[in-house]
């Protein structure tokens, strides 16, 4: 397949043309216009979006985790940004749908495994904008494009684990990976380790655009189940599975983006640099995680509870971002595609509803306009159970759809678990008061 010319590419191709139209003596008009293009797309940072699969925010040390050490992730949040109350959806592939196009699932999702291609992306934004774009690590979106579909989905280039049937063979993720990159299938690579091998493409990636702007999706393979052992695991080659390798994959995991930071500081490219870390749903569901303070998180992957939804948001950009924040403000996952566009100068689609905003503001240290309530539609198939919830920091309320906690109020902030509702007339006039306005984002949202 003709691969698509990178940024790199592009930006060369305009400098050899303006040396000639020099030599006829035209070129100056033309280069000083090309040094403005320059200057203005120099303040336009470069943006990696890392999110892991099946991690809640109790899995960093950096959210007071004893279980497992992050020492890459707690230097980004340390030097950065660190968000207390970020939300995604349930599960993997709804999250993957709205974090990609600032839309809630009630408008644009299809069923799980899949994606709806017509719909745009922060890649299609980016790329408008002039960024080279890029997608690495499990992709789990089928549509009618294929092994097209990243490309459909607005990248450049990808190197991908998972484009094929979402209930047919896999193919392992980890240990001799099948990786599948720009189109092509390249094998089981014996000996490998995928998040190695995708890892690698980041860095050629930067390598190759590190004039700029460039995105870079990863939606991680890590720490998804299977439970292995990683490079770094005493038992690694063997062919074994077990839960107690979860916290060998978070750590590794920790390890592949410290070669990304490292990547960035080789080429002096933090400075200009966005990185967001995340993930995309809930610990797995059998993971118990200690915390600092002597308790502990149940995972709860797939529920909408907190211990489903609540997931770490880190924000780095040296020189930018104020260091040590810790930010309070709430935020879901319709709002990273606003706020990549708002950091690339971009301009989101202008013609559905977008329903995130932007948090680029916070991210320089201002106010910004932060948001009173999250939305939540998960149906993870057409048919199953359909769940909706409203909540704010405190306060969450489950709208009337048949469910378990159909119609329920909870303080959350006290009943992280969810298993004593606030009745109406219970809770005092704050509960009648958040009862009323989480009721309203709920009607608002047909």
């Amino acid at each position: 397949m003709k691969r698509r010319p990178t940024q790199a590419n592009d930006v060369t191709s305009r400098r050899d043309f303006l040396k000639k139209c020099a030599a006829f003596g035209t070129g100056a008009f033309l280069l000083s216009n090309n040094s403005l293009e320059v200057a203005v797309a120099a303040k336009r940072p470069n943006i990696i979006l890392i999110m892991a699969d099946d991690q809640g925010y109790e899995c960093l040390s950096c959210y007071d985790s004893a279980s497992y050490k992050t020492p890459v992730l707690d230097e980004l949040a340390g030097t950065g940004m660190r968000f207390e109350h970020c939300y995604s959806q349930p599960l993997c592939t709804p999250t993957r749908v709205q974090i990609m196009t600032g839309r809630y699932n009630f408008r644009n999702y299809v069923k799980f495994g899949h994606f709806d291609y017509t719909e745009r992306t922060f890649a299609h934004v980016l790329k408008a904008a002039g960024y080279a774009t890029c997608a690495v690590g499990k992709w789990q979106l089928i549509g009618d494009p294929g092994a097209n579909a990243p490309f459909a989905a607005g990248f450049d280039e990808y190197c991908l684990w998972h484009m094929e049937d979402v209930f047919g063979p896999k193919d392992s993720r980890y240990r001799n990976p099948k990786i599948i990159q720009n189109a092509k299938l390249l094998g089981i690579l014996d000996g490998k380790y995928g998040p190695d091998v995708v890892t690698d493409y980041v860095n050629g990636f930067i390598e190759r655009n590190k004039s700029g702007p460039f995105l870079v999706y990863y939606p991680m393979i890590l720490t998804h189940s299977p439970f292995e052992p990683t490079p770094a695991s005493p038992e690694w080659g063997q062919s074994i599975s077990n839960k107690r390798f979860y916290k060998d994959m978070v750590e590794y995991m920790d390890k592949t983006i410290g070669r990304i930071v490292q990547k960035l500081d080789e080429l002096g490219l933090r400075e200009n640099t966005l990185i967001l870390f995340t993930g995309d749903n809930g610990t797995p569901k059998g993971i118990t995680s200690q915390m600092a303070d002597g308790g502990s998180i149940d995972g709860g992957k797939g529920s909408t509870t907190d211990a489903g939804t609540h997931v770490a948001l880190v924000a780095n950009w040296k020189g930018t971002i104020p260091a040590g924040k810790v930010c309070g403000d709430l935020i879901d996952f319709s709002d990273i595609l606003p706020t990549l566009a708002d950091a690339g100068a971009a301009s989101p689609p202008k013609d559905v509803t977008i329903d995130g905003r932007s948090f680029l503001p916070q991210l320089r240290g201002k106010k910004g306009n932060p948001r009173d309530w999250v939305f939540c539609w998960y149906q993870r198939n057409p048919g199953d159970q359909l769940h909706r919830f409203a909540r704010d920091k405190r306060w969450k309320l489950y709208d009337q759809t048949g469910a378990e906690r159909s119609g329920k109020l909870f303080d959350v902030s006290a009943d992280r678990l969810e298993e004593n509702p606030v009745e109406p007339g219970q809770g005092g006039d704050e509960a009648d008061r958040a009862r009323a306005k989480l009721q309203a984002v709920l009607d608002s949202m047909t």
